[in-house]
C-alpha cells in the first residue's frame, strides 16, 4: 500500500509490528536516512543494535546472495522483542530476493524495511511493496518538513513549548535548511534549552543556527550599511580566505542594499516596509535592517545600488585588469563612507 503526506508522517512515529515491510524512497539520501532512524527506533527500540534485533545488509549484496534477507527474517534471536531486517540502497537488482522473502514472510518473522533512491511510478520495487497487502511504500520529496513534523522533532529533542515568532522563525529555517542541518539545529535546540522553563525563542534560535559564509556575509554588508569602515578590510580577507570571490561579495552587497531600500521606500515607512519582507525576518536582524534603512533612506539607497551596479558591471568587463577583491573593498568603502551623516 502507498502511504503519502500526513499518513506517513504518522506511520513513521507509529510503525505497525504486525506489518511485513516498509519501503522508503527518495532523491534526498539525508531525508530518506532520518525517516529510517525515526522508523527503525519507534518501531525496534533505542537498544535493538545492542540486542542483535537488527540485522543490516546492503542492497548490492543482494544480487550475490539473494538468500541474506530470507535468513535474516527467519533468525531466531536471543532476546525478546520486535526483530527487523534494514536493507539498504536497495536497487532494481534487490527485487528477486525481497520477492522471495516477502512471499515466505509470517506472523513472527523479522519485518522488512528497505531504503532506496527515486524510483520512478514504473518501478517493479516500487510496485512490489505498493501492491502487497501487508506493505506499506513511501515516497519523500523536497517538501520542507510542516508544523506538525516541527512539533514532533522539538518534543523529540525535549523542547514543550515554542513562541509564535519562535514558530515562525523555526519554519523559516526549515525552508532554507537541508533536512540533516535541520535535525542537528533542533537537536542543538534541545541542548541548549536543557533545564531552561521558557519558551524557545528567536533569540534561541539565533543562537543555535548553523554559522556559514552567509554569516561573514552578512557581517560585512553590516559593517558597510553602519558605516564602521575600519572593519571592512579584514572581513573581506577572513572570507576570501574561506574562498568567498569578489562577485559573491558584490552580488551579496546588491542583495542587502536592495532589502533595504524595500524597507525604506514603504510608503508607511521602514516600520512597514520590514513586514513586506519575504521571507520574514525576525529578533535583532529586524530591528538592525530598520535601523539601517532609517539611516540611509531611499535616495542615499538609490545611489549606493547604482555605485554596486557599476562594480559589477566592472567585474565582468572584458578590460577589467584590477584585481577584484580590491575592486570590490574599494567599493564597499565607499559606500560606508557615503552612509555617514553629514
Amino acid at each position: 500500500m502507498k502511504l503519502t503526506g500526513r499518513d506517513a508522517n504518522a506511520y513513521f512515529a507509529k510503525p505497525d509490528p504486525d506489518r511485513t515491510g516498509l519501503l522508503i524512497y527518495g532523491a534526498d539520501a539525508m531525508r530518506v536516512a532520518i525517516k529510517r532512524q525515526q522508523v527503525l527506533k519507534a518501531l525496534l527500540g533505542p537498544t535493538a543494535e545492542e540486542e542483535m534485533r537488527l540485522t543490516r545488509l546492503p542492497g548490492a549484496d543482494l544480487r550475490k546472495d539473494p538468500a541474506l534477507v530470507l535468513d535474516g527474517i527467519k533468525a531466531v534471536g536471543f532476546f525478546p522483542g520486535i526483530r527487523a531486517v534494514f536493507v539498504e540502497d536497495a536497487g532494481e537488482a534487490a527485487l528477486p530476493a525481497l520477492e522471495n522473502a516477502l512471499s515466505q514472510w509470517q506472523q513472527g518473522d523479522a519485518q522488512i524495511i528497505v531504503t532506496a533512491g527515486a524510483l520512478k511510478p514504473a518501478s517493479k520495487l516500487r510496485k512490489l511493496f505498493e501492491t502487497h497487502r501487508n506493505t506499506y511504500a513511501a515516497g519523500l520529496y523536497d517538501d520542507p518538513p510542516d508544523r506538525a513534523e516541527i512539533e514532533r522533532m522539538l518534543a523529540q529533542s525535549g523542547i514543550a513549548a515554542i513562541s509564535s515568532d519562535g514558530m515562525a522563525a523555526l519554519t523559516d529555517l526549515a525552508n532554507r535548511l537541508g533536512p540533516g542541518d535541520f535535525a542537528q539545529t533542533v537537536e542543538k535546540l534541545g541542548l541548549y534549552k536543557l533545564g531552561d522553563g521558557t519558551d524557545l525563542g528567536v533569540s534561541d534560535i539565533a543562537a543555535c543556527m548553523p554559522q556559514s559564509t552567509e554569516a561573514g556575509l552578512d557581517d560585512v554588508m553590516n559593517a558597510v550599511a553602519e558605516s564602521r569602515e575600519s572593519e571592512i578590510g579584514p572581513l573581506i580577507r577572513r572570507l576570501r580566505a574561506q574562498g568567498t570571490n569578489a562577485v559573491t561579495l558584490c552580488i551579496g552587497a546588491m542583495r542587502h542594499f536592495r532589502t533595504l531600500y524595500a524597507v525604506a521606500s514603504a510608503p508607511g515607512g521602514p516600520a512597514e516596509g520590514i513586514g513586506r519582507l519575504r521571507p520574514p525576518v525576525f529578533g535583532k536582524r529586524r530591528d538592525q535592517l530598520v535601523r539601517q534603512a532609517q539611516t540611509w533612506g531611499p535616495d542615499k539607497l538609490q545611489r549606493a545600488l547604482t555605485l554596486l551596479t557599476d562594480t559589477d558591471l566592472q567585474l565582468r568587463s572584458a578590460g577589467q585588469t584590477a584585481p577584484s577583491l580590491a575592486l570590490v573593498e574599494r567599493a564597499l568603502i565607499r559606500l560606508a563612507m557615503l552612509g555617514k551623516p553629514r
